[in-house]
C-alpha cells in the first residue's frame, strides 16, 4: 500500500469539487479568524487584513499544490516520454478524478513501454532471422561467383532451403501484422472439420519422413462455425510445430470431436517430443519465442507459427493452450465455436 504523502492532506477526498471547496472555506475560515484575532488583539484592521491574506494565501498554496502536482508529473513525465523514456511514472494516491488520470497515464506509461519493448525485441529477432539464411546465400552465391565450387544440386538445394526459409519468415510476418491490425476479416461460415484436417496433415506428411501423421475424428459429420481457411493455417502451424519436436520413427496426431465445452468443437494436435514445461507454458505463445532455440533456429522455425495461431483463434472466439501429454509430448487444445 502506497503511504500517504503528508504534503498531500487531500489525498482522501473522493472528489475534487469537494477538494475545492475545503480549500476556499479554509482560506475564508483562516481568513475571519486571524483578522478578528488581529482586531482583539489591538492591531489596525489594515495589518489584521493582510496577515489574514499571507496566511489564507499560505494555506491555500499548500492546500493546492497537493492537488496540482499530479498534473505537474505528468507533464514532465510526458516531456520524457516524448524522449522516448517510458519508465516514469506519477503519484497514484490521490481518490479523486485527478488521481484517476494519474493511474490511468502509469497504466498507459506501461503498455507504451511493453510496446517499445516488444518493438525492439522485434526488430532484433527479425534482424537475426534474416541474417542467418542472407548470410548462407551469399556465401554460396560467393563460392559459385569466384569458381571456388561447382553449381552442383547440392549447392543449389541449399541455396532454395534458404530463399525458403526467408519466403516462410516474410510471410508470417505479413499475416502476423495483419492479424494483430484487423485487416484479416473472418470467411465464416459452417463447415466440415474433418475434410480441412486431413488437408492440412497430407501437407505435412511431404514434410515430415520419418515421422507418422495421421487424423482421427471421432464425432462423424462434425461441422464448426469459423473460417476454414484460417482453421487449416492454425493445424498446419500446431502439426509443424509438433513434427519438428517428435523423434523420427514418433507418431503426431489429429484428433476432433464434439464436445461438452460451451464453445463445442475441440481439435487436439498430440506430439511425442520433449513437451513444455510449466515456465515456457505461458511464453510459447509469443512472437520469437522459442522453446528449443537451437534445435528450432537449425530447422527453420522463427517462432511465429504459435503466435499466428493464437491470433486466428482468438478471432473466431475460441481457445488454445498446451497440455501435458503422458508419459511424455505435448497435446496442443483448440477450442472453436461449433455451428448451429
Amino acid at each position: 500500500m502506497t503511504a500517504r504523502d503528508p504534503r498531500r492532506p487531500l489525498d482522501t477526498v473522493p472528489s475534487i469539487k469537494i477538494k475545492l471547496g475545503v480549500v476556499i472555506f479554509a482560506a475564508v475560515g483562516v481568513t475571519v479568524f486571524v483578522f478578528w484575532s488581529g482586531i482583539h488583539l489591538g492591531l489596525w484592521p489594515s495589518v489584521s487584513g493582510i496577515i489574514a491574506a499571507i496566511i489564507a494565501l499560505g494555506i491555500v498554496r499548500f492546500l493546492a499544490r497537493g492537488m496540482t502536482s499530479p498534473l505537474r508529473e505528468m507533464s514532465d513525465a510526458a516531456r520524457a516520454m516524448a524522449k522516448g523514456d517510458y519508465e516514469r511514472r506519477v503519484t497514484a494516491t490521490s481518490r479523486d478524478e485527478v488521481g484517476s488520470l494519474a493511474r490511468a497515464f502509469n497504466k498507459m506509461a506501461g503498455e507504451l513501454a511493453e510496446t517499445d519493448r516488444l518493438r525492439r525485441d522485434i526488430v532484433a529477432n527479425v534482424s537475426h532471422e534474416l541474417r542467418t539464411p542472407i548470410t548462407a546465400l551469399q556465401a554460396a552465391l560467393e563460392n559459385l561467383v569466384d569458381e571456388v565450387e561447382p553449381p552442383d544440386p547440392a549447392t543449389l538445394r541449399t541455396m532454395l532451403a534458404q530463399v525458403e526459409r526467408l519466403g516462410r519468415l516474410v510471410t508470417q510476418l505479413l499475416d502476423l501484422s495483419r492479424l494483430e491490425s484487423g485487416a484479416v476479416p473472418l470467411a465464416r461460415a459452417p463447415f466440415d472439420v474433418e475434410p480441412v484436417l486431413e488437408h492440412a496433415v497430407r501437407e505435412q506428411q511431404l514434410h515430415a519422413p520419418g515421422v507418422d501423421v495421421s487424423v482421427v475424428v471421432e464425432t462423424p459429420g462434425l461441422t464448426a462455425d469459423g473460417d476454414p481457411e484460417r482453421v487449416h493455417q492454425v493445424v498446419a502451424n500446431l502439426l509443424e510445430n509438433a513434427v519438428r519436436y517428435t523423434p523420427r520413427g514418433g507418431r503426431v496426431e489429429v484428433r476432433a470431436r464434439r464436445s461438452a465445452d460451451p464453445l463445442g468443437v475441440t481439435i487436439e494436435v498430440l506430439d511425442e517430443g520433449p513437451g513444455i514445461s510449466d515456465t515456457e507454458r505461458t511464453r510459447i505463445f509469443e512472437r520469437f519465442y522459442r522453446a528449443d532455440t537451437a534445435r528450432a533456429s537449425g530447422d527453420g522455425g522463427a517462432g511465429l507459427g504459435l503466435a499466428i495461431a493464437q491470433w486466428i483463434v482468438d478471432l473466431h472466439g475460441g481457445e488454445i493452450r498446451p497440455e501435458r501429454r503422458a508419459p511424455h509430448g505435448c497435446r496442443m487444445v483448440v477450442t472453436l465455436p461449433a455451428s448451429n
